[in-house]
């Protein structure tokens, strides 16, 4: 295993996310195969994996009861814990007592490793920076008491977001958890995100390498392609070594849903192979490629802002379509979407739409965009 240091200790760079723990039965996200979850918890552990990541809302609540329960049968000592507070849901925001609370009950420990802001996003950023909720500051009194060792955010948010964030609350975080892959580092702006970020002089932990499963398997063409340059490495290793090429990563996350998985990425990480410039341009060009061929080609240009008689920012819908129907046709599970249009008041969002065309006659891109938004609406309907 690959370690990083960070601050005065040492982290093992893949790190297992507890989101998508095995389940038994069906339709129930939240029965957890237990037998199976800790069999995968004893081989991270036993193969020099430290760093374990769970959330309040994660396999409705229970991941943190599955997870705290297998790491208890081993020194407190050996492992390091990371939770969240589930800001996700504006319903919570008043109260990060209460549930810091009962996080602690669930996991069985007397304090957190790590803790983070969750889901930093256009939904959720003002009542994040608003400070009747305390948020911050109960957040930091726990960090004084020694129930918090390291504070720090996740975030999903566009870049405009997060700067938002950071110009309040970056002084104050020690770590930044970003949705980093080969697709999203033009795709979702990361490459952009990463400099803020790096700007602040915040360390990166890595969420999503593989999309959600997605960068597990290419097309035959693209395959082919990567074999060319690094014939020993399996396809998914590739998403990996992404990150791996990527300075001031600590952590990276892996999502993993049975034993098979783990041991394919525990495998990755028993050495670093970044990539070469060249490695770097092919790879980049896999994905430019396969968004293109799932998505609506708006260059932002913003001609048709002085046309739409509704005022709708089409741009920017256009690029949270894009984001939603690339996700959703590949499997994932599309949340992004629909949590930014949630800070879109409803008369500025698709649905708005009177598909007068007028934005369209001036195109240069000649996108039928009241068609799309049409079936924008309908997808999130569906979702």
């Amino acid at each position: 295993m690959i370690y990083k240091d960070f601050k005065n200790i040492k982290l093992s760079a893949l790190g297992m996310g507890a989101m998508r723990l095995p389940t038994v039965g069906s339709g129930s996200n939240a029965r957890i195969d237990e037998t199976a979850a800790e069999k995968m918890i004893a081989y991270a552990v036993e193969h020099g994996m430290n760093y374990f990541d769970t959330a309040w809302g994660y396999h409705n609540g229970q991941s943190e009861i599955v997870l705290g329960k297998a790491l208890s049968k081993y020194s407190r000592e050996t492992w390091f814990l990371a939770d969240k507070f589930p800001g996700y849901d504006l319903s919570n925001m008043g109260k990060v007592g209460e549930i810091f609370e009962e996080q602690l009950k669930r996991c069985g420990v007397e304090y957190f490793d790590f803790y983070l802001f969750h889901n930093v996003c256009e939904m959720n950023i003002d009542a994040y920076l608003d400070t009747q909720y305390n948020i911050l500051d109960y957040l930091l009194k726990q960090k004084k008491n020694g129930r918090i060792h390291y504070l720090g955010f996740s975030a999903h948010g566009s870049l405009d977001v997060m700067t938002r964030f950071c110009e309040v609350y970056g002084d104050k975080m020690e770590f930044g958890q970003l949705q980093l892959n080969y697709i999203d580092w033009v795709f979702q702006g990361t490459r952009e995100k990463v400099d803020l970020i790096n700007g602040y002089h915040i360390p990166i932990w890595v969420m999503e390498p593989m999309r959600g499963g997605q960068l597990s398997t290419l097309s035959e063409e693209n395959s082919k392609n990567l074999k060319k340059l690094r014939p020993e490495e399996n396809i998914h290793a590739w998403a990996f070594r992404f990150i791996q090429s990527i300075p001031n990563v600590v952590v990276t996350l892996t999502g993993v849903s049975n034993l098979e998985q783990l041991q394919e990425n525990l495998v990755v990480y028993q050495e670093e192979k970044p990539l070469s410039q060249s490695e770097m341009d092919t790879l980049l060009r896999i994905g430019e490629s396969m968004v293109q061929k799932e998505t609506l080609p708006c260059t932002s240009c913003r001609y048709c802002l002085d046309y739409c008689p509704q005022h709708l920012d089409i741009p920017n819908l256009l690029n949270l379509y894009n984001e939603h129907c690339f996700t959703v046709t590949r499997g994932g599970l599309g949340f992004i979407a629909p949590m930014a249009l949630m800070s879109i008041p409803k008369e500025k969002q698709p649905k708005a739409c009177i598909a007068c065309r007028r934005c369209e006659a001036v195109c240069p891109q000649q996108i039928k965009i009241s068609e799309a938004m049409v079936d924008f609406v309908s997808k999130l309907e569906v979702t």
